[in-house]
């Protein structure tokens, strides 16, 4: 059964913007998400921008937004054939199984200047 869904788009302009910023970048992804990012090279921004939408789709999708969430415990990881994922720690597994959520679904795109992500939350 769908708990929640939730979608979300930045602009990619905002992320150019905080990509020489460590400290804000640390605030806002995980380290592995950073480095991630990092050998991505000429699409990095790009990725960056999806990540943060699919955190925001995250907080969405549990109808709490992002209220008592760490954004850094929200973490985006690729499969070895690219497919994105979500990796829950601290405050997210935590209000992940307040929701009684089981499943996560996470699909993301971006052209030019927008990124989007879509979350659906499956449970009992």
């Amino acid at each position: 059964m769908i708990l929640g869904m939730g979608i979300d788009i930045v602009s990619v302009e905002r992320m150019r913007h905080w990509w020489n910023n460590e400290k804000l970048l640390r605030r806002f992804f995980h380290d592995d998400e950073i480095e991630a990012v990092h050998h991505r090279k000429s699409g990095s921004i790009l990725s960056l921008a999806a990540r943060f939408a699919a955190k925001e789709a995250f907080g969405k999708a549990l109808g709490t937004g992002m209220r008592d969430l760490v954004l850094r415990d929200i973490q985006v990881v690729n499969s070895h054939n690219g497919k994105p994922d979500i990796q829950l720690h601290g405050t997210a597994l935590e209000a992940f199984h307040r929701h009684r959520g089981q499943t996560i679904h996470l699909t993301m795109t971006h052209e030019h200047d927008m990124a989007v992500a879509l979350i659906v939350i499956e449970g009992d």
